[in-house]
């Protein structure tokens, strides 16, 4: 199997082209492959395949084996891994995704490479029990849950996947490893979720931290940082458009009035090649 090791601000896939479905092994392949000392190493594993409804689909496999519905910086990836490698030569592509279907993506584009991809989230799902939360509302802001003894308030947002939004006083130096596995799995939460910690810097400038379901701590999120904006927004905090900054670098987020979508902007770049 050819792949292409690549990352959007450090969050990073192995990409796989050419097959016309998912492999009936694919959960087993991720496994093994992102992991980091017996394997390529990787947040997760991704399938660019042929698709019915746009210019191309992807399928996202964790690195723990489960299928993420969507991923920010791995469409990202497959935008800039299809120009790059000549399956297209358009600049406006669609990328078909398990949570938000065709996605328009905008590529930009210097000496013949991909540099940056702009891409339109969709609008973002509030209602509690479609997230799904456990919370029967049509939005969920500021909401309270206890995990050991400990109280936390978290806005829901989908973005095509689940997201809890946490503030917390330093999202940069949070205990990630002790609160984010409890509140993945928390009771609140019937299909797992992904948890943003975050620190308002300005009205127009976020820092985020991020435990990833089904992958852990990751150096960035996308759509995590889609839903730590429209949270933002949704708590009075910031401004519609924001710099997100994670670990791996910032991405530019703007939830648009006109049309309620959400819309990230940041790159994405190519590693190394093989064959395993």
């Amino acid at each position: 199997m050819n792949f292409t090791k690549m990352h959007g601000l450090g969050n990073d896939f192995i990409v796989v082209a050419g097959e016309r479905e998912l492999p009936s092994n694919a959960s087993e392949l991720a496994v093994q492959l992102c992991n980091r000392f017996f394997g390529i190493g990787a947040d997760g594993l991704v399938y660019i395949l042929p698709s019915e409804v746009a210019d191309f689909r992807m399928r996202i496999i964790n690195s723990d084996g489960s299928e993420a519905e969507q991923c920010g910086n791995a469409i990202r990836c497959v935008a800039k891994y299809v120009y790059d490698n000549g399956l297209t030569d358009r600049r406006t592509i669609t990328i078909e995704t398990l949570g938000a279907g065709a996605q328009e993506v905008v590529l930009q584009v210097e000496d013949g490479k991909v540099q940056t991809v702009r891409v339109d989230m969709g609008e973002p799902i509030l209602n509690g029990l479609k997230v799904p939360t456990t919370v029967d509302a049509e939005q969920v802001v500021s909401h309270p849950i206890e995990v050991d003894g400990k109280t936390f308030q978290f806005t829901a947002v989908s973005m095509g996947n689940p997201h809890c939004v946490i503030y917390v006083d330093d999202a940069v130096n949070f205990d990630l490893a002790t609160w984010g596995p409890k509140l993945e799995t928390h009771p609140m939460f019937p299909r797992k979720i992904n948890v943003e910690f975050v620190t308002v810097k300005s009205r127009t400038h976020t820092d985020m931290r991020v435990w990833e379901r089904g992958a852990g701590p990751t150096l960035a999120c996308g759509t995590g940082a889609c839903a730590t904006v429209v949270s933002s927004v949704l708590n009075g905090l910031t401004e519609r458009t924001a710099t997100v900054s994670l670990k791996g670098g910032d991405l530019q987020i703007e939830w648009s009035e006109a049309d309620n979508h959400v819309y990230m902007t940041g790159p994405a770049a190519e590693v190394f090649r093989g064959t395993v």
